[in-house]
């Protein structure tokens, strides 16, 4: 594969990223390719030692969702880290999938719930004493209250929990690239 063939595939493989994170990448590749000239090698040669483009994106594009994990710590950026690590390969959606699904479904359910509870509770101390619920109007709001406080406790440990559970998958996939890159760059070089 020449440099031109090996640059495109890896642009390619790295849509969807920002530009300043492309143009980062594409000069580092570019600059492998400049050296190994000067030292005499072939554009062949290079493209062979670099490894196969397609995976070197994938890799890229979970280091950059993870990155983005650890700065910005929201919704959006969990999702991100989530499918990166899910984009490494097959065995990773094979170990993976039947283990996340029902956590994130669990969490979300947790996430439903203290939005319900929080909100039964506002109209409990709103309407509760307007509805007739009972006598004790004091006791009314504050039970209303209690469930309020209630579901924003169960709200801040499902996130506290989505937090953990994102970060341990950030550890699975840093783990799983530290272990698997030698185990693929030694089966590249082999004809």
């Amino acid at each position: 594969m020449n440099r031109e063939t090996f640059v495109e595939k890896l642009r390619t493989g790295l849509r969807g990223l920002p530009q300043t994170t492309v143009d980062e990448v594409m000069a580092d590749y570019e600059a492998h390719f400049s050296e190994g000239l000067q030292a005499g090698r072939t554009e062949d040669e290079i493209a062979s030692a670099l490894g196969d483009p397609a995976r070197l994106a994938r890799e890229l594009r979970t280091e950059a969702g993870i990155r983005r994990w650890e700065l910005e710590r929201n919704p959006s950026a969990a999702a991100g880290a989530i499918f990166a690590i899910l984009g490494l390969g097959v065995i990773d959606i094979v170990i993976l999938l039947p283990i996340l699904l029902p956590v994130a479904a669990t969490l979300l359910g947790f996430m439903v719930a203290s939005v319900g509870i929080f909100t039964g509770g506002a109209i409990i101390f709103v309407a509760g004493p307007f509805a007739g619920i009972g006598h004790y109007i004091a006791a009314v709001m504050f039970g209303g209250l209690s469930l309020m406080a209630g579901g924003v406790s169960l709200g801040a440990l499902t996130g506290l929990v989505s937090i953990g559970f994102v970060n341990g998958l950030v550890w699975f996939g840093r783990l799983h690239m530290r272990l698997l890159k030698p185990v693929l760059e030694s089966s590249e070089v082999r004809p």
